[in-house]
């Protein structure tokens, strides 16, 4: 039966890219490994780790000196540590973070076969060098999963209590689930997130874009809903499935997320945060920013501790209520500064409805958008059987 399972999966959910898009050479020490056609960093390791299924597979870690977490990246279909390089080096800048990523059996220049079972030996043996090679501790690891890539980060995150937290990134509920409107879970399924996230233990974000046509937006909703502890999601208006980096919202959300499990660190008690903070579960785990005013919350939730925050715009969900109060305050002005009120408030819902995001990208001060533009991150049939065209 695990056999047949296996096969469903290849043909199912992996699609490597062909050829890879990198080798791997000798460094400037004997010792040493870099990864070819890809810009020379500072403080990144190039390292190739033997899994417990007997693959082989590369793996990238990249240091920050500032940083004190570490994030574990789990990549998405059809892409390599070759297309996804210039992504980690900006997300280790940006994000102040030490970042691992690692490619999957088969895909790159790791060994074997993509299977289902073998990305969860994968993931564990990229958590096992943090550990062991670079002694990072279980507490201060964030796993990303990245849409297939949600399967080992769910996986492992649900074997893991102390782990600091989740990013969810266009994720599944399931593989099958993908293609047809199941309601139950059946033995040949595979990567049965919905099954698992409700044994993760510590904080989880969910990322996922409203106008995703490969696997919809549903997905992350429901993954949030089943979430023990858990943070304000981010629902990035216009965003398809390989697109999300885009969007400036996208940095902005993850450094806030970043920066509130960094200084909440010190509250976790056991594998929670401290019982004030998980008392009321759709709240975000930052407790400097007001709730998301949804009608369960706003009676239930407490007051801001950094009232300089609470107009600080996070999602698109905000702005409204944001743009109703500078309304208000503005009602005794001239008709022409209540307009330039109004168009500096609704600027960024503006930016959310358009319908070029690279050109908005141009604008962030992260620069995704030159770098995402310039690589094809996921194949749109990557969840299609082979019977349906897509390999």
């Amino acid at each position: 039966m695990g056999a047949v399972t296996s096969s469903m999966a290849a043909k199912f959910a992996f699609f490597p890219p062909n050829p890879p898009s990198y080798a791997v050479a000798a460094g400037e020490s004997a010792s040493r490994m870099r990864i070819t056609d890809v810009a020379e960093r500072e403080n990144v390791d190039v390292l190739k780790l033997a899994t417990k299924r007997g693959t082989q597979i590369v793996a990238v870690y990249m240091k920050n000196p500032a940083a004190s977490l570490t994030v574990l990246y789990s990549h998405g279909n059809a892409a390599d540590l070759g297309q996804m390089y210039e992504l980690f080096s900006e997300l280790r800048i940006h994000l102040r973070v030490n970042l691992m990523g690692y490619d999957y059996s088969g895909y790159g220049q790791s060994t074997g076969k993509p299977s289902e079972q073998n990305t969860y030996a994968d993931i564990e043996a990229a958590y096992r060098c943090l550990r062991e090679t670079y002694g990072v501790r279980e507490e201060d690891v964030i796993l990303y999963g990245q849409s297939v890539g949600s399967g080992p980060t769910l996986d492992l995150a649900s074997r893991l209590p102390r782990l600091r937290a989740v990013v969810l990134h266009s994720p599944i509920l399931s593989g099958l689930r993908v293609m047809y409107p199941v309601k139950r879970t059946y033995w040949f399924d595979i990567y049965k997130n919905i099954d698992k996230i409700p044994l993760v233990e510590c904080p989880v974000l969910v990322i996922h874009g409203t106008a995703d046509d490969v696997v919809d937006c549903s997905h992350g909703k429901e993954l949030w809903e089943l979430c023990k502890e858990k943070y304000e999601p981010l629902w990035i208006k216009g965003g398809n499935h390989c697109d999300l980096e885009l969007y400036p919202e996208y940095i902005k959300h993850l450094k806030k997320f970043i920066s509130a499990i960094d200084k909440l660190g010190h509250l976790r008690n056991g594998s929670g945060l401290s019982s004030d903070l998980s008392e009321n579960p759709r709240s975000s785990t930052d407790c400097r920013d007001k709730p998301r005013p949804s009608t369960d919350q706003r009676e239930r939730s407490r007051p801001s501790i950094d009232q300089r925050e609470r107009s600080r715009p996070s999602t698109d969900q905000r702005e409204k209520p944001r743009a109703s109060t500078d309304r208000r305050e503005k009602s005794r002005a001239s008709s022409e500064s209540r307009e330039k009120g109004r168009k500096s408030v609704d600027h960024p819902e503006k930016a959310n409805n358009s319908t070029d995001p690279p050109e908005k990208a141009r604008n962030s001060i992260d620069r995704f958008g030159d770098m995402m533009r310039s690589v094809g991150l996921c194949n749109i049939d990557c969840f299609k059987p082979t019977g349906a065209g897509g390999v």
